[in-house]
């Protein structure tokens, strides 16, 4: 995975100009983080998944690769926003701070999405850069998991951003109710349907 994000801030610091080479280049590391994906929910060290549904699982359901959903983001740093407790699906409160606030289009529409640092993670080397955008959209309980999807980054070194929503992916608990997952704030609502990253199919 940190193979995969090296090379990703490798394209994005290159030449804007070409465009469709690191289109096709982003296409590639996609099939690249769904395998490195599906290999870890195999791993019964690392996978989130029950034991039981582990050793049924073959791979992970996702959206077709969409380049549509691949946009790029101004980004307006909030550094005087205060940090606060991020509510969560147990009793849990990670303190988590607005870091910025992405605008970028989709289709016809423009989007003023949040984007976050989680205080007690950030602390450790290996995430000092790390952010996290949770967010829910019109799939959720259409083909998405009904709580929501997130989005892990790392800073840019320029005042843009690219978004790769195929990358989106189900909070843990989706999968194992031992999991403590952060909510969506309400600011992360996005009135789309992001048809991009991991469906969810509920256990009957």
């Amino acid at each position: 995975m940190r193979k995969t994000f090296l090379y990703l801030s490798l394209l994005i610091g290159s030449n804007l100009s070409a465009q469709s080479s690191l289109m096709d280049s982003l296409l590639w590391l996609n099939y690249e983080y769904r395998l490195e994906q599906n290999l870890e929910f195999a791993d019964s060290a690392e996978s989130p998944l029950e034991e039981e549904d582990r050793q049924n699982f073959s791979s992970l359901d996702w959206y077709p690769v969409d380049t549509n959903f691949i946009v790029w983001a101004r980004i307006e740093l909030t550094p005087d926003s205060k940090p606060f407790k991020m509510p969560t699906t147990t009793d849990r409160e990670p303190v988590y701070k607005q870091y910025a606030i992405a605008h970028f289009e989709l289709g016809d529409s423009l989007f003023h999405l949040p984007i976050y640092q989680n205080l007690g993670l950030i602390k450790m080397p290996q995430y000092q850069d790390y952010l996290f955008i949770p967010f829910t959209d019109h799939s959720n309980g259409f083909g998405s998991y009904g709580g929501g999807r997130y989005l892990d980054l790392r800073i840019p070194k320029g005042d843009s951003l690219l978004i790769d929503f195929n990358r989106a992916y189900n909070p843990y608990c989706a999968y194992n109710g031992r999991y403590s997952c952060p909510i969506p704030p309400r600011d992360n609502r996005l009135n789309y349907f992001i048809k991009a990253g991991v469906r969810y199919e509920p256990k009957h």
